[in-house]
C-alpha cells in the first residue's frame, strides 16, 4: 500500500504501536536466519535489508545468518552436478564444497551486505573462518530408522565450538555481522553447516533475545495445514514422532527448540514471504509465525 493513503492518525498509531517493542528490545541481541523465498524476490530481499537497518538504528543489534539452498542448487547445476539429500542435509563431495564455499560467502553474501549498506547500516560479511568463529568437524548422519548406522555426507560439519569475539565486536562498532554458515577443522578444512543449526547455536552463544527464522511456509503447520501458533519441547517431540515435522524443517526445529532450552527468550519460525515480515514479528502485536517455547 502507498503510505501517502494512510490517515496520518494511522500512521502515529503504527508508531505508537512499536514504542514498547522498542524500548524492551533496545540493547539487546537479535539473531535472524535468513533464507527462503525471502532471499529470491527481489522486493523481498530489499524489505528485509530495510529491516535489518531499521532494528539497528532503533538500538537492537541483528546478527543475520544465511542459508543459500536455491542458490547453491543453481551453481551446481550449471556445473553439471545434481544435489543429493539425506534426511534433509546436502551431501557435500570436495567439488561441491567449492562451489557452496563461492555462492554463500560470495555471491549470496555479497548482495545481501550491498543492499543493507544501500540502506544504510553498515553490514560486514563473515564466514566461521573470519576470526575463528565457527570450529568445526566432520559430520556423520545418524539413520532416522537406525542409529546404529550413519551416513557419510562429505564434507558437511558439526559445529564443535564457537568463538564469538569477532561478531561481538563488529556489534560494538555499530556493525552488523552477516555470517555465512562455513566452519573450518582441525587441519583447516572447510565444512558446509546446516544455516539453521549455525543460526540456533550463535543465538545460544551470544544470549540472543530472540532468534528468528524466515521459511517459505507460515510457520509450522500440522498434519492438516493449520498453523501452530506456540510450540513447546513435548508438543515438538510429539509432531517429530508422527511425522508432521520432517525433511528440510528437521533441523530448523531442532535448532530452534535447542536455542530456547539454552537460554534464547524467543524463538521464531515466520513466514519469509510477507513484506517486511522482520519488523511485524519484532515491532508489532500482530504474529507472523511459530513461537517455540522451551515448556
Amino acid at each position: 500500500m502507498d503510505s501517502a493513503l494512510i490517515a496520518p492518525q494511522l500512521k502515529a498509531e503504527i508508531l505508537s504501536e512499536a514504542l514498547p517493542y522498542i524500548r524492551r528490545f533496545h540493547g539487546k541481541t537479535i539473531v535472524v536466519k535468513y533464507g527462503g523465498n525471502a532471499m529470491i524476490d527481489q522486493n523481498l530481499k530489499e524489505a528485509f535489508a530495510h529491516d535489518v537497518v531499521l532494528l539497528k538504528l532503533v538500538g537492537m543489534n541483528p546478527v543475520v545468518v544465511h542459508g543459500g539452498g536455491p542458490q547453491i542448487d543453481e551453481a551446481l547445476e550449471r556445473v553439471g552436478k545434481k544435489s543429493t539429500f539425506i534426511q534433509g542435509m546436502r551431501v557435500t563431495d570436495a567439488e561441491t564444497m567449492e562451489v557452496v564455499e563461492w555462492v554463500l560467502a560470495g555471491e549470496v553474501q555479497g548482495e545481501l551486505v550491498t543492499l543493507i549498506n544501500r540502506f544504510g547500516g553498515q553490514a560486514v560479511g563473515l564466514t566461521g573462518k573470519d576470526g575463528g568463529l565457527i570450529r568445526a568437524r566432520k559430520l556423520r548422519m545418524p539413520d532416522k530408522d537406525d542409529p546404529s548406522k550413519s551416513h557419510d555426507i562429505g564434507h558437511v560439519g558439526e559445529i564443535e565450538a564457537i568463538n564469538p569475539a569477532v561478531v561481538k565486536a563488529l556489534q560494538d562498532d555499530a556493525f552488523i555481522p552477516v555470517i555465512s554458515p562455513i566452519g573450518f577443522g582441525e587441519d583447516g578444512e572447510t565444512y558446509n553447516i546446516n544455516a539453521d543449526v549455525v543460526a540456533g547455536k550463535i543465538a545460544e552463544i551470544l544470549r540472543a533475545e530472540k532468534l528468528v527464522m524466515l521459511t517459505n511456509t507460515p510457520g509450522v503447520l500440522d498434519k492438516s495445514g493449520a498453523l501452530l501458533t506456540g510450540l513447546t519441547a513435548r508438543q515438538i517431540d510429539e509432531l517429530f514422532a508422527d511425522g508432521t515435522i520432517s525433511g528440510g524443517m528437521l533441523p530448523k526445529i531442532s535448532s530452534a527448540l535447542e536455542a530456547a532450552k539454552s537460554g534464547v527468550n524467543a524463538v521464531h519460525i515466520i513466514d519469509g514471504r510477507v513484506d517486511h515480515c522482520l519488523l511485524l514479528e519484532i515491532l508489532t502485536d500482530q504474529g507472523v509465525g511459530t513461537m517455540i517455547k522451551s515448556k
